[in-house]
């Protein structure tokens, strides 16, 4: 899932919030203007663009774009130039860039570091930084009805807060609810500058279908803690999303379903099954039909592979989550799970050889380095992670007997199609299920863009953000139900 994955993304697109400015005699022979080049973090490539000046003074400041988070213009809180070297601090990011230019003053070779890990950046200089287009992100007016909405959750004694979107005319509408994946997300599921569920809820509501898109619990207008939730949470979530829209006299109470991405294809199907009779049908856009730990066993893997990991690296690698996974889950809660894990990974690092150590990279041994790990491994004692692992889909989706669409793209690195649709299309025979769809589309990644590897690293260089014979599929699809 994307939780796992992009957790540093988040940081560096949510941390860097200074505004100070070092004061340096300024170096004539170092220029000023933008530098731009790719950070490689793991399986994510992240475009960032530094713009340097200094005044009259010869003070030095900075800003830093993170272009393909669609993040621009961060204030830095300090710049040092000295003759070739440059310094630059984001403190409340808990990062570094210390970098040397070339002789040519083209190039600024150096490293990014952040918590204790490090990572080589290199910089070219350019006349102006890049830019990401999302042609598909719509743009009002709408031809159609935008309404921010409010709802409660009795069960959880929280209100969530939403986006409403209907066609001007007609009705009783049918309508979806739309369910975000892992990780803390706003009602439009933003991703290095995508809004799938805006490009989604736009072209469904187009097509004649009332979509209901609303912020994840502790997300930005909805209350509640995300951190204490698990799947199961976010389901009642949904729930309440749906008796809120059989509220309203616009839209058709027997004709409410839900469309779920990556975890929210895992959601849908738990809220199927628990409210037949008020589901009229789910869509699985990249859901789960494989137990939890198996899901995070074999998506580390693809992508370790498509990111060049050695065979060695993957194998320590596997191991050590393995190890991290069933320390967690044989703890009866998250305290406990919290005290098993505590030095657990900076044990199992002091084990490795020298060859282990070198095939998973592991160079900083420093305090904060070996903190960043222990951080890492703690959070496999979260309630969200706990429950995930235990999880297993095909029980709950043979309980469900609404109409069903499931889809994946065949270079889905995160929610592997051939590990997963077989078993979805399984559950549901097994439960008898007469009437579902699974449609598994090539050259379509995990956000169903159209890609050429799979990996992590294209989602925010694609400018397209969800496929329209997908978002196609989909429409058709509901307006038969």
């Amino acid at each position: 899932m994307l939780r796992a994955c992009l957790g540093l993304v988040v940081i560096i697109l949510l941390g860097c919030l200074g505004t100070a400015f070092g004061q340096m005699p300024r170096q004539a022979k170092f220029p000023e203007g933008v530098w731009e080049g790719p950070l490689k973090v793991g399986p994510v490539e992240l475009l960032l663009a530094f713009h340097l000046s200094s005044d009259k003074d010869g003070a030095w400041k900075a800003s830093m774009d993170s272009i393909d988070q669609g993040a621009i213009g961060i204030p830095c809180d300090s710049v040092k130039v000295d003759g070739k070297k440059v310094t630059i601090e984001l403190g409340k990011l808990k990062a570094q860039f210390e970098g040397t230019s070339s002789t040519s003053n083209t190039v600024l070779k150096g490293t990014f570091t952040q918590r204790g890990m490090k990572f080589p950046l290199s910089l070219n200089r350019v006349e102006k930084a890049s830019t990401r287009k999302r042609p598909q992100t719509p743009k009002k007016p709408y031809p159609y009805g935008s309404e921010e909405v409010v709802f409660e959750n009795p069960k959880a004694g929280i209100k969530l807060a939403g986006t409403l979107t209907m066609p001007k005319e007609g009705g009783p509408f049918p309508a979806v609810v739309l369910v975000t994946g892992s990780g803390p997300q706003d009602r439009d599921e933003t991703l290095l500058g995508h809004k799938p569920f805006l490009v989604l809820a736009d072209h469904l509501t187009r097509k004649g279908i009332a979509v209901l898109r609303f912020d994840d619990r502790g997300v930005g207008k909805s209350k509640g803690d995300f951190n204490k939730a698990t799947s199961a949470d976010f389901a009642t979530d949904a729930f309440a999303a749906m008796e809120y829209l059989a509220n309203r006299k616009e839209i058709d109470s027997k004709r409410i379903g839900l469309a779920g991405h990556s975890e929210g294809g895992l959601i849908a199907p738990m809220v199927a099954a628990e409210h037949p009779d008020k589901t009229a049908f789910i869509v699985m856009l990249a859901g789960t039909g494989a137990k939890g730990d198996a899901i995070i066993e074999r998506q580390t893997q693809e992508i370790g592979k498509a990111s060049g990991a050695t065979r060695e690296g993957l194998e320590v690698s596997a191991r050590l989550q393995k190890l991290l996974m069933d320390t967690a889950r044989s703890q009866p809660d998250e305290a406990a799970a919290k005290k098993a894990l505590a030095g657990v990974a900076v044990a199992f690092a002091k084990k490795l050889s020298e060859a282990e150590k070198k095939a998973l990279e592991i160079e900083d041994n420093s305090d904060e380095g070996l903190k960043a790990s222990e951080e890492a491994a703690a959070t496999f004692a979260s309630p969200w992670m706990r429950f995930f692992l235990n999880h297993d889909p095909a029980p709950v989706l043979a309980r469900v007997k609404c109409p069903v669409l499931a889809v994946n793209g065949s270079l889905d690195l995160q929610v592997l199609p051939d590990q997963n649709m077989p078993l979805i299309e399984k559950a549901l025979k097994d439960g008898a299920n007469p009437r579902f769809e699974t449609k598994v589309f090539p050259g379509l990644n995990h956000l169903f863009q159209h890609a050429k590897t799979g990996q992590l690293s294209e989602y925010g260089q694609i400018e397209e953000t969800m496929a329209p014979e997908v978002m196609e599929l989909v429409a058709s699809w509901i307006s038969g139900k």
